[in-house]
């Protein structure tokens, strides 16, 4: 569709997608090369204050949200969308032309075509349509003067592929805004058997309310012989007016999502303070207890008093620790403890079975982005519409039969929109099959 209004042509043009495109992969380069989300401080050490405060004026440090980048965002889309409506009607008819309507000059002048004149044996009894469609195409047919036309098309629809593409782009960026306006990324730091309902934003470390509360129940890590982190993961609970409604032990590269809000394990911190669980082996019951360091704690309806009174630490981490241990009259008893085992204690009237345990504070960063599925969607889109721009093309044949007197001519035509040489390939087996079978008819 041509337009005589220069606004129109302006935002239809090619050169304005090149023009955005290589801006935007310019703006990409910087955003790469200069670190985003600094202080002020931090790019006056570093490049000058002169050239800090350019990068105030522009934005740079948040390149990406900056009004110019959200401004060639704006202007790659409006390009994308007014250069779809400008040239997709003219692809559309193409799709949906009459090909059976065709005039026999066009035929003539096709570059893949092939013709048989003078032919005078009946060649009513060959079946062309049948010769079409035992070669793949599956034909329809119109009578013309002194004879009929054949056409059959393959892919019409591949035509399609750019505007897929451009829709792919247009959907991608919705789903950015929507995940931008409507989400959020922060982070919380959880101790063990402690609960929160809020974290805080990584934007301004403001606190962002959940709507419910998330408890780590444990936080286990694992180690090499060296001493440094192998693994590690925490047990967290979802928990809705103060019941559980979900579970589930998350590492690294294993998150857990409720309500569309999802929390990633990201670190971890050590305290000072211990975890101490209690079971009363013939009754069963069992107590969990968070001990400071060097601090008596009581079980009173069992009346054990406790306390971690030493540790071996490597680091920020426990090793070994030193528990001292009194229930009811019986003497005070004294172990020292592997971080994460436990030890039988028994007095005048019962036994007990007694963990300790370093306590950690699991870090979580935690993601909403309810725009992550039109950004998934788009995606696909631009790798099917990709495909199909560059791997498909539109391909046509026209066979022509006409007899004039006991003579009759046939001309086979076709025509592709792109992989020229792949369709000219095809065009010349089936350019055999016509002639083989002409020839086995006398012609």
């Amino acid at each position: 569709m041509k337009s005589n209004n220069s606004i129109w042509n302006f935002f239809a043009s090619v050169k304005l997608a090149i023009f955005t495109l290589s801006f935007i992969a310019l703006s990409s380069i910087i955003g790469t090369i200069i670190p985003q989300g600094e202080s002020h401080a931090f790019y006056v050490k570093n490049y000058g204050s002169k050239m800090a405060q350019f990068f105030q004026v522009l934005d740079i440090p948040d390149m990406y949200y900056s009004w110019w980048f959200v401004g060639l965002l704006g202007l790659l889309s409006a390009n994308l969308i007014i250069c779809s409506f400008d040239r997709f009607p003219s692809v559309w008819k193409i799709i949906k032309t009459d090909n059976l309507s065709i005039k026999p000059g066009r035929l003539e002048k096709m570059n893949q075509r092939s013709s048989w004149e003078g032919i005078k044996s009946d060649i009513e009894k060959i079946n062309f349509a049948d010769i079409l469609q035992k070669a793949g195409w599956k034909p329809e047919s119109k009578k013309i003067d002194k004879g009929e036309l054949f056409f059959s098309q393959k892919a019409a629809w591949s035509r399609t592929g750019v505007y897929i593409v451009h829709t792919s782009i247009i959907v991608i960026f919705i789903g950015g805004i929507i995940g931008h306006f409507l989400g959020f990324k922060g982070s919380v730091m959880i101790p063990e058997t402690k609960s929160s309902s809020k974290i805080y934003s990584f934007d301004n470390s403001s606190p962002i309310e959940l709507g419910f509360e998330i408890r780590c129940d444990s936080f286990a890590i694992e180690y090499y012989d060296n001493g440094m982190p192998k693994d590690y993961k925490s047990s967290l609970t979802v928990l809705e007016n103060g019941k559980a409604v979900l579970q589930k032990d998350i590492e690294v590269n294993s998150p857990l999502t409720y309500r569309g809000i999802t929390f990633y394990q990201s670190s971890y911190e050590g305290y000072q303070d211990f975890i101490v669980t209690i079971k009363d082996t013939e009754s069963g019951e069992s107590k969990g207890f968070v001990v400071p360091f060097q601090k008596q704690s009581v079980w009173e309806e069992k009346e054990i008093r406790f306390g971690i009174i030493n540790a071996e630490a490597m680091g920020q981490r426990v090793v070994r620790a030193k528990l001292w241990v009194k229930a009811g009259d019986s003497p005070a008893a004294i172990e020292w403890l592997e971080d994460g085992k436990g030890v039988a204690i028994k007095s005048d009237d019962n036994s007990y079975s007694i963990t300790a345990k370093q306590m950690y504070a699991t870090g979580l960063q935690v993601a909403k982005d309810p725009g992550v599925w039109l950004v998934y969607i788009g995606c696909g889109l631009m790798l099917l519409g990709l495909y199909i721009a560059f791997f498909m093309s539109h391909k046509r044949i026209w066979l022509s039969v006409q007899t004039d007197g006991d003579e009759t001519s046939v001309l086979l035509a076709g025509s592709a929109n792109k992989n020229k040489v792949g369709f000219a390939t095809q065009f010349s087996a089936l350019e055999d099959q016509v002639g083989k079978i002409l020839e086995s008819h006398g012609a």
